[in-house]
């Protein structure tokens, strides 16, 4: 204290930096329609920059007006344009902004196909399997969402153009690839996949992608589910894996940043990922109590492990699966038991009480 005194009287008020608690402190959701632009920015000016988020996933699948593959434009998609506002609002608050696309899984949703199998049914990995016209689950095959083959011979041609387009538009350093939930793998039907491991199947798609996001210095995220296993945590076939695809964590690059979903109960599988030599966000979503934990429990691993460990714990990401509008309708309606946006405040809170804390 003596010596910043003797500074201030030499040199006067000086700038000091604050502490960061972590890395990482992020927010996903979906991108905003091509009509909610402006609001969406408004939004990131006025409530995520304030809050201290540095890191924005933006799901954006087909909601781009792609020029290399127009086919798989979602309707009223956001224009090059668009993209390059919120591209630029992101530069000016010092966040960065990381698209994502679903690739293996997540190429269905109830009782539609998006946009890959809707326009390449041929790289369905289930064909066989019908889209019902009323979804339920649990269901007689097993249907939660469809997979594209990872095997088919032409279906990296269209999903590397359609990450190449995305990452230069967005002028990203990662890319997020989703890969959650995968549950059709390896499937019997499969002429190219039938009796293979699913674990191999996995951990070559993946190192697939990351290898064709490396030629351009661009790192891979993914969700953290199909490196757990389901069985043995006791975590289940949601949050983990019971598909045998777990094995896959030893056979995948370790540049690959691993977002550890948990929403009911803060598991502590971040440590199991970064004994395994990866960088882990740990992610919530609707519960405010265990938003307060994973960031405690992530400050926690960091400030007691090793300095190769601790770097590896690189923070936390609220995840919002709707829209920035209904985000924003959650905002006022913070009384909700279970509500992504108080869940949000309570992760913002927790993190703004460790960096006071670090500042004493």
């Amino acid at each position: 204290m003596k010596r910043l005194f003797f500074y201030l009287l030499i040199f006067g008020p000086v700038c000091i930096a604050a502490q960061e608690a972590f890395e990482v402190k992020g927010f996903c959701i979906s991108a905003p329609s091509s009509d909610q632009v402006v609001p969406f920015i408004d939004f990131i000016r006025n409530d995520l920059a304030p809050k201290g988020i540095n890191t924005l996933v933006l799901r954006v699948d087909y909601n781009y007006a792609y020029e290399s593959r127009p086919e798989l434009r979602d309707p009223n998609p956001l224009s090059k344009v668009q993209v390059k506002q919120l591209v630029g609002v992101c530069k000016e608050l010092n966040i960065n902004i990381i698209p994502q696309v679903n690739l293996l899984g997540h190429q269905s949703w109830h009782s539609k196909h998006t946009k890959l199998l809707e326009k390449y049914p041929a790289f369905d990995e289930t064909p066989k399997v019908k889209l019902p016209k009323e979804y339920v689950w649990p269901n007689d095959d097993g249907l939660y969402c469809k997979s594209y083959c990872p095997l088919h011979p032409d279906v990296h041609k269209v999903v590397f153009d359609l990450m190449d387009e995305i990452i230069t538009v967005f002028e990203a350093n990662a890319f997020h690839a989703g890969m959650d939930e995968v549950f059709y793998l390896a499937d019997d039907d499969c002429p190219r996949c039938k009796g293979k491991d699913p674990a191999t199947l996995f951990a070559g798609e993946l190192t697939k992608i990351s290898n064709h996001l490396s030629k351009n210095n661009v790192r891979l995220w993914i969700w953290g589910d199909r490196l757990i296993d389901g069985a043995a945590t006791g975590i289940g076939m949601w949050e983990a894996s019971m598909n045998n695809t777990a094995r896959a964590i030893d056979m995948i690059p370790k540049s690959v940043v691993i977002c550890d979903w948990h929403y009911e109960i803060a598991h502590p599988t971040p440590v199991y990922f970064a004994m395994k030599g990866f960088d882990v966000v740990s992610c919530p979503w609707r519960k405010p109590s265990v938003a307060t934990t994973q960031v405690n429990m992530m400050n926690d691993f960091k400030n007691n492990a090793s300095p190769e460990m601790a770097s590896r714990f690189l923070g936390v990401m609220q995840t919002y699966w709707s829209s920035p509008t209904n985000f924003r309708k959650e905002q006022k309606n913070l009384s909700e038991k279970n509500n992504s946006a108080a869940c949000f405040n309570a992760m913002v809170s927790a993190i703004d009480a460790i960096e006071k804390s670090l500042e004493k």
